[in-house]
This record gives C-alpha cells, structure tokens and sequence, in this order.
C-alpha cells in the first residue's frame, strides 16, 4: 500500500487520462479519414504479429483468404451472441452481408497508421489503471470513485472487444457508432472522477430559476451535440462509400452525393448553436459574469463556434482530409465541457436564499 503513495494525485492523473483519450480520439479520426480502419485484419495483434510487416512480401500468398476465413468464424459467435440478446435482424445482417468479409490489399502505411493507433489504446489503457490505483487512496473519504475508476477500467475492456469487432466485421456502420458512443462514455466517467476529485470550495449563491434553466439548456446541449456525433459517424460511413464509388478525382462531387443524412447533419449544427446561445444566457444569469466558471465558458463557446466552422469548410471545400479528425474531436470536446460545467454547478453553486433573491431581483 505504500507504493501507492508515490502514485500521482487521483485529480492529476484523471485530467492526464481524459487528455489522452481524447487524444486517442483524434488519432481514430485520422485512422478513418485515411481509410486505415483495416490497414490490420485481425486483433489485438495484426497480420498475426505484434509488429506488423512492412510490405506484402513478408505475408503468405493467401493472406487474404485466412483473414476473411478468420473474421467470418468470429462474426459468427458474435451474431450468436445478437441473437440471445434479441437484435436477431442485425445478426442476421452479419451472416449474410457478404461485403463484411472482403479484405483489402495490403497497404504498409494504413497498417502502420492501424498499428499506432492501436499501440496509443494500449497506452491509454495504463493511464485508467494508473487512475484507478491512485483513485485507492481516496477510497475512506471517496469510495464512490474507487468504483467508478474500477468500472472504467471494465468498461475500457468491453471496448477493446468492440474495436476487434468493428475490425472483424470491416467498419460496420452501427458498431462504428456503438465504439463512439462508449468512448464518449468513457470521457464523461473520467471528466466525473476529476471533477469530484478536485478540493472542495465554498457554494456561491446563484439565482436559482436562472440556474436551473441553465442546468436544462446544457443536458439538452448534451443530448443534441452527441445526436450530432452520432450523425457524423453516419455521414463518414457515406463518405466511405461515396468515394470509393466516384474517386478522389472526383472529390468536389463527393457532397452533393452524400444525400440526406448529411444534410440533417449540417442543419442540425444551426440548432445546436441556437440552444447553446440560450445556454450561455443563462449560465451567466446564474451565475455572474464574473464567475469562476467565465473562462470555461469561453473554451466551450470557441469549441462550438470551431466545430460549426470545420464543418462549413469541409461542406464547401471537398471535405479536406486533416479536418475529419478535428471536426469530430471538437463534437467529443464539447460534450466533455458541458458535462463538467454541468458538475461544478450542482457541486459549487446553490439556490441563493430568499434574501439573495431579493437582492438580485
């Protein structure tokens, strides 16, 4: 036990988690704006070794056919396991989908960029257990976050199996969205354990009908921003397919092809800003514009206003490459600034009494 006095504070080591996972989430927004998700055939390893080869020499004349044989006998006992749960359609759709099973080329720098990919989850995965070591100290005045910091660690688990299926069924559309949402998940959980970590300071008064208006606003930010997500992953899977159909010579066709999930997705941008405006008007009613909270709202009107932006370049410029990562890191961010906005005011900021309302009537 000891040792574990040497370990970083659970707040230090909790902000450097949610740091790198969101780090990690820009990294797969790179895997997938340059076509990498399947730059490794099979998990954890790839091609059958922890470090993969570098040109095709190096791989059996039927690697293709193992790797497709491979997935096929795991998307099997996947689809079983779809079946006991109930969703029978989506597992029926596994087993007969033929296209899940068709294996690319080999392509050294889509597997490389796989690889790394991959090497940062495992490295993300010793941050949670370092949060969840450090989160022991804090178990007889916080046991609450012991638990939570353990649960992570499960759920970081549960999603590394999911990644192996998202390889073994070749990027499927819902389990690509199922793999966000879980990471979103995770971002939150951690954002929570650093938040109730940090040091207990004195409840400022706010006016409490502006306060929990605000309070609503941002939950349904919240909602709608990771609507939004879900959406773009949706959008992204088009792109997919749009591109390969016409080719990036023909790239600035590749908008107007994308159809009407993507033109939700870029009007549905209009109410998030609209909400996010009635959000802010709100916040600094409740809660003064001198709030210690002042420069957090900043951040996440600028996150807003870059995510909104990112998104009218890549509609009106042919969906530039290194914006894909960004635009989606800044929807994840977003959501992770609410929420913790959301923490501090039900952690630092409480009804004003009756004469404090007097007062600011």
């Amino acid at each position: 036990m000891s040792q574990l006095i040497n370990l970083p504070s659970l707040k230090k080591i909790s902000f450097l988690t949610v740091l790198a996972v969101y780090f990690l989430i820009a990294v797969g927004g790179i895997v997938r704006s340059t076509g990498s998700g399947m730059g490794c055939p099979d998990w954890p390893k790839c091609f059958g070794n922890w470090v993969p080869p570098t040109e095709a020499s190096q791989l059996p004349p039927d690697y293709k056919e193992h790797y497709a044989s491979l997935r096929a006998e795991k998307n099997e006992r996947f689809a079983v396991y779809l079946d006991k749960l109930g969703f029978v359609e989506q597992a029926e759709l596994i087993r007969t989908d033929k296209s899940i099973l068709i294996e690319e080329d080999f392509n050294a720098a889509k597997t490389w960029t796989e690889y790394v990919n991959r090497l940062i989850g495992a490295l993300i995965g010793v941050f949670i257990i370092l949060t969840f070591l450090s989160s022991i100290k804090t178990f007889k005045t916080k046991p609450k976050l012991t638990y939570l910091s353990f649960f992570v660690v499960l759920l970081v688990g549960f999603q590394g199996w999911i990644g192996s299926i998202v390889v073994s069924t070749n990027l499927l559309e819902w389990m690509i969205t199922i793999h966000m949402l879980i990471a979103i998940a995770i971002v939150l959980l951690l954002i929570y354990i650093y938040q109730q970590s940090k040091d207990d300071v004195g409840n400022e008064p706010t006016k409490s009908s502006y306060l929990t208006r605000a309070k609503w606003f941002i939950i349904i930010c919240m909602v709608l921003t990771t609507v939004q997500v879900v959406l773009g992953t949706q959008v992204r899977e088009m792109v997919d397919q749009v591109s390969n159909l016409l080719g990036e010579e023909n790239r600035n066709l590749w908008i107007d092809s994308l159809g009407l999930n993507f033109e939700i997705h870029r009007s549905f941008s209009i109410l998030i800003l609209i909400v996010h405006f009635f959000m802010f008007k709100y916040l600094f009613a409740a809660t003064g514009k001198n709030s210690g909270l002042k420069s957090t709202f900043i951040l996440l009107a600028a996150v807003v206003l870059l995510e909104i932006f990112s998104g009218v370049i890549m509609a009106y410029f042919a969906i530039p490459p290194a914006l894909q990562p960004v635009h989606l890191l800044l929807g994840t961010v977003a959501i992770g600034i609410q929420f913790f906005i959301l923490l501090e005011l039900n952690k630092f900021y409480q009804p004003a009494s009756v004469k404090d309302s007097l007062i600011y009537s």
